[in-house]
This record gives C-alpha cells, structure tokens and sequence, in this order.
C-alpha cells in the first residue's frame, strides 16, 4: 500500500492555536502536512504574518479572542469544520518528526476500535539541547484521538485532553517542543503561565470558579494523572519557600539534571526552580485578595487587577 492511499484511509486533522507564531508556523505545518488532511490554525488575532502564513501554507484559518488555552482549544473543537476521523493538537512551537510521521501513516489505520487515543512521547528543545534527563523525557501526553471522543480540561494551565470513552496507545516516533524564541520571551511566557497555574490552585483551595473533571476519572496519559495526583496531594500543600528547592534539587539531583550540561543547567534553574517559586510567590498573594476582599464583586476585581484577566460573574 503506498504512503498517499494510507493517507487517504486514516484522515487526520491537525488543530494548532497561535498568537503570534509567525517564527514558529511554518516549521509546524511543513512537519504536517505531508500526511494531515486539514489543518486548522486557531488564531488569537495576530499582529504579525501568522494568519497570512497560514494561509499561504494551506491551512484553515479561524479566529477568535484568547482568554486561556483550555477554552481556546475547547472552542476549535467546537467551532472547526472537522470532518476526518482522528484530530491531533499541535501547538505551533512543536515539531512532529520524519519517524512519528512514518509511525501515524503506518499505524493509526489499523488500530482496533477501542483505542480512541494514542500518547506521545514529547522531548524539550532548549536553546538548541536535547534536555535528556530532570524527568523531562519522555512527557507522555494525549495528542491524536477519535473525533468526538476526547475532550480538554477547563483549567487555565497545565491541561490535558481525556478521553471520554475507549483506550490509548502510546506511540514511540519524535516529537518535540522545540521554542525559537530566545529567554525574554521564555521568562515572559512562564511568568504568564505562572500566574494561571497559581489561579489553578487557589481555585482549588477556595472552590472560586467551576471545577475541571479530574483527570483522574477519565483515561489519558499515566504520567500526567501521576504527577497531576503528586502535585494537588502533596507539592501544592508545602511552603513554596521549601517546595520549589527541594523540587529543583530532586529534578537535577536526583533525576540527574546536571547532565544536561550548561543549557540543562539554564533550563532546570528557570523551569524547574524559578517558575516554581513563581507559582507560590503569586498564590500567596492572591490568597491575601481572597482573605481581605469583602465580597465576591471585590475578590473578582483584585483578582483582574492582579492577574490581568477577566472574571465574569
């Protein structure tokens, strides 16, 4: 059977979000494209080339306003035309190597019809190194699944798509997070995930807006239900002065971090220790907001005014 009537057989659609990925967008879809059937790019209103580079490399181009990944992803699911049989999430900084390409095109056709959703092994690019070790290879993450059959947690950082029904499989070709911007922007981003992760557990605690499915309760990525259970169980409810050191010297340490030479230094002290101190500087200012606000009209105004988002009643 040749690779075209493959293709042709398992119909694959890609969705990727951006804001921006003008640097990125290109490498993602050229990654895809061979294979994927459509290409969706769910774009956040860029003020750069994004949309029209989109466009030119074929894809399907939506807009809509950002407020946080979950919902962004949530409503392309909703939103898109869709029609092949299996989606996969891509963000646009991620790249789907000549191997996984090979392995989706040679195995997703024949796969029995309880599986529903098939696992990646996704490695970290940073400033050019392969970071091998700190527990950061493989993240085992749900990234292809049966149209209809998985859906995304609403939380404002570190979700997850679950499957509603059936099982996964992991495939083992590359894929890899590999960001080209350079550490302005990194230290940037995670200070705006940090502060959607400290949101995340301060709702948690204080039960201040709906609550997301557990991931617990549906099938997706064993790794991701362990961490997610050692992170609320245990992490979340140590002093942030001590957790964030003690999880930096677990991570390059104990799971042998420092062999990642000096970008793997780089990377473990800002993602593994800074963020991480970050997320508890920023939780515990954000609990103060709910200790002294005096109602709930007065929490969601501070909580805007100190996290730069909206909080509708």
């Amino acid at each position: 059977m040749t690779d075209s009537s493959r293709n042709e057989q398992i119909r694959v659609a890609v969705v990727i979000l951006t804001f921006n990925e003008e640097r990125h967008l290109a490498r993602a879809i050229e990654c895809v494209r061979g294979w994927a059937s459509e290409i969706f790019v769910i774009d956040s209103y860029s003020t750069d080339g994004t949309v029209e580079l989109a466009l030119k490399y074929g894809a399907q181009v939506l807009q809509n306003p950002f407020e946080y990944q979950a919902k962004q992803f949530d409503w392309a699911l909703n939103r898109a035309p869709i029609t092949s049989d299996w989606v996969m999430r891509l963000d646009a900084d991620e790249v789907v190597e000549p191997d996984l390409a090979a392995e989706i095109l040679a195995s997703l056709g024949s796969l029995p019809l309880e599986v529903t959703g098939v696992n990646l092994r996704r490695k970290t690019i940073f400033q050019g190194k392969f970071i091998r070790h700190g527990g950061r290879y493989p993240l085992t993450l749900l990234r292809i699944w049966r149209r209809g059959k998985a859906q995304i947690e609403d939380r404002r950082m570190d979700e997850h798509m679950y499957l509603t029904e059936g099982r996964a499989v992991t495939f083992r070709g590359g894929f890899a997070d590999h960001n080209l911007f350079d550490l302005t922007e990194f230290t940037e981003k995670h200070n705006r995930y940090a502060t959607r992760e400290a949101l995340d557990v301060l709702n948690g605690r204080y039960h201040l807006f709906p609550q997301p499915i557990l991931l617990t309760e549906h099938v997706t990525a064993t790794q991701a239900r362990v961490k997610r259970q050692l992170k609320e169980r245990l992490y979340n409810r140590i002093p942030f002065e001590i957790s964030a050191v003690a999880y930096f010297v677990y991570r390059y340490v104990f799971l042998l971090g420092f062999l990642d030479g000096r970008e793997g230094f780089v990377y473990h002290v800002l993602q593994g220790f800074w963020y991480r101190f970050l997320v508890g500087a920023k939780l515990r200012e954000l609990e103060f907001a709910v200790k002294v606000a005096k109602d709930e009209e007065e929490l969601r105004r501070e909580l805007a005014r100190l996290t730069r988002q909206a909080f509708n009643s």
